[in-house]
């Protein structure tokens, strides 16, 4: 699991050949969830209220870095660190 960043005990990751569509992983604690790139919509699990917003507040501000190691994982290629949310 390449983690691309890491802020307020939240890690954001992303898999190599993983499924359509474009996405990431936000971990926080026990709390997982895999949202969308595009719309920042939650495809899988669940975040609390707090970290699910830093963690749309965070993919706003990187969506072209995120699509960009998106495209990157695709091809097998090291994934570039996201600068975390500050």
């Amino acid at each position: 699991m390449p983690v691309v960043s890491r802020f307020f005990g939240i890690l954001i990751a992303m898999y190599y050949n993983d499924h359509e569509p474009p996405h990431f992983h936000a971990h926080y604690g026990d709390q997982k969830a895999i949202l969308s790139i595009g719309d920042l919509r939650v495809l899988r699990g669940r975040l609390s209220p707090r970290a699910l917003g830093l963690v749309v507040e965070w993919a706003t501000r990187h969506r072209e870095e995120l699509l960009e190691n998106w495209e990157r994982a695709r091809r097998g290629e090291p994934l570039k660190p996201i600068p975390p949310l500050e």
